[in-house]
């Protein structure tokens, strides 16, 4: 595909960081190759591309951790060879990455200034620190104080404290590296004003997100990288999902979302719930899904999705309602009573409640299935684990040097995979699936949607739980939508209601309302 080229004019106002030809090479492997990027003094600028298309290593070589091998940076103009992530930042560079760098143990302001303490009398002079924060925050319009310990504070205002300290120490180039993955639907809209905030005081930011939402909700331009290569940069008037997805994958996107099979209209009742509900999230919620299909669940936050998927797997105890597979009523007191009876749930939280990120990509393949490996004597036939591994290494195309590679050191899209390759390993015949591409990339998106499709087509009965409005759309047969608890309404299916997100924010919010937020998590 040929290289779009950069047209946007800023004839008045030069860049501020300029990166040509930028290379990095790690032995015989080549990371980056010639990757060019302009940022402007208040713009917010997009990096994106798929997992290992180089994002993360252009972005190392910005801050110092990496010495790229070739290429130049300039800050202000000025050719710069950038030494450490110390010297970076005092070049006004600053990253704040997916997972924070905070310590808990200690307060805000001991944070913002770790490393530059103020000290009388050769100690730590607390009451001084706090006062050279409190503008700052002020400034923020945080909703905590400098003297607060980072460990009582919520995601989202740990992220402003990272802020705050990149803001201190006279930032003026932040990159933001998947920033919201964890935030709720208002702290997403508060980072924003706040992103606005500081761009419209001429901060240069670079956002690094796999989310097209927030792209066309922040970016005033969008870089692409793709297999270590500069793809192009598009200005804001210019974005449309397609051509985007178009660049970072080389391939048409014209057929991203849309669906290849339905089930056939009269296809049996695979799972039956009614009126299941716990007596405090979820309330008398009830519905059936039909072999084939894949159905979509929506809402807003706290509308009690997750709590109703973990109710119906065992995950969380019930107080009240049936759950009925292939006609015959289930008792599911736990997870495993579930993954029995043939219903798998993919949580939304793979790092926390589904991978075993110190252990091997085999020992995850094969955590749900050991059973089957004996061989006597409690001795485990190494031989058919590491079949059944490669067997899904193969089939769910996990990008992986072999089956003992940690799971912890793979991209979000790969642990994906391999957690949905435990679950398929059970044979299961009801897969709930909880935010299946979140934190993801565009191309691991495309194949968990290819998957999805495989499964229904095989006639499995698929629950999709996600917070990205197009998705549902796109692969839903019919989609749920829940409100306070409840379930307030159906779209698609035999229902009158169309399968679109006008449709369905009024419902998830019990208005009218066309362009609200909706919901993440």
């Amino acid at each position: 595909m040929p290289v779009v080229p950069d047209t946007m004019s800023k004839a008045t106002t030069p860049p501020l960081l300029q990166m040509r030809g930028i290379t990095k090479e790690f032995g015989p492997i080549s990371a980056l190759s010639g990757v060019d990027l302009d940022v402007y003094p208040g713009e917010v600028h997009a990096l994106m591309g798929e997992n290992g298309a180089g994002k993360s290593t252009l972005m190392k070589v910005l801050s110092g951790a990496h010495a790229r091998t070739a290429g130049t940076i300039r800050v202000d103009g000025r050719e710069i060879d950038i030494r450490g992530p110390d010297h970076a930042k005092a070049l006004g560079i600053s990253i704040i990455y997916q997972e924070l760098s905070l310590a808990p143990n200690l307060s805000v302001a001991e944070n913002m200034l770790l490393g530059r303490e103020i000290t009388r009398f050769g100690l730590l002079d607390r009451a001084a620190m706090h006062r050279n924060c409190a503008g700052i925050l002020n400034d923020l319009g945080v909703d905590f104080d400098a003297t607060d310990k980072v460990s009582t504070l919520s995601l989202a205002q740990r992220q402003q404290v990272e802020i705050a300290r990149a803001l201190l120490a006279d930032c003026r180039i932040l990159v933001m590296d998947e920033p919201t993955t964890s935030l709720s639907s208002k702290e997403c809209e508060n980072l924003f004003a706040l992103i606005h905030r500081l761009r419209d005081q001429g901060l240069a930011i670079i956002y690094i997100s796999h989310r097209m939402d927030e792209i066309y909700a922040l970016s005033d331009r969008v870089t692409v990288l793709r297999d270590g290569r500069y793809i192009g940069c598009i200005e804001r008037e210019n974005l449309s999902e397609q051509r985007l997805v178009q660049m970072m994958v080389g391939r048409d996107a014209s057929t991203f979302y849309q669906k290849q099979h339905s089930p056939a209209p009269f296809s049996e009742v695979l799972l039956s719930v009614q009126n299941v509900g716990d007596g405090a999230r979820v309330f008398g919620a009830s519905f059936d899904l039909r072999a084939g299909e894949v159905l979509g669940i929506a809402g807003i936050v706290g509308a009690g999705r997750t709590e109703l998927a973990r109710l119906i797997y065992g995950a969380d105890p019930k107080t009240a309602g049936q759950v009925t597979l292939d006609g015959r009523q289930l008792r599911i007191g736990n997870p495993l009573d579930a993954i029995d009876a043939g219903i798998v749930y993919l949580t939304e939280d793979r790092k926390g409640e589904g991978l075993f990120l110190d252990m091997s990509v085999s020992a995850n393949v094969n955590m749900a299935t050991m059973d089957r490996d004996g061989r006597g004597l409690g001795v485990l036939d190494g031989s058919k684990a590491k079949a059944r591994t490669l067997d899904a290494i193969d089939s769910m195309r996990i990008a992986v040097s072999g089956p003992e590679t940690k799971v912890g050191s793979l991209s979000g899209g790969n642990q994906q995979k391999v957690l949905l390759a435990r679950l398929l390993q059970t044979n299961p015949k009801v897969l709930i699936l909880d935010e299946p591409t979140r934190g993801v990339d565009i191309g691991a998106k495309s194949e968990i949607y290819h998957l999805i499709e495989k499964l229904a087509a095989q006639g499995s009965g698929i629950v999709v739980i996600s917070s990205e409005l197009p998705e549902l759309v796109g692969i839903s047969d019919r989609i749920l939508v829940m409100r306070e608890g409840r379930i307030a309404g159906e779209v698609g299916g035999t229902s009158d209601m169309p399968i679109d997100s006008e449709t369905i924010i009024a419902l998830a919010t019990g208005s009218d309302a066309k362009n609200e937020t909706f919901a993440r998590g």
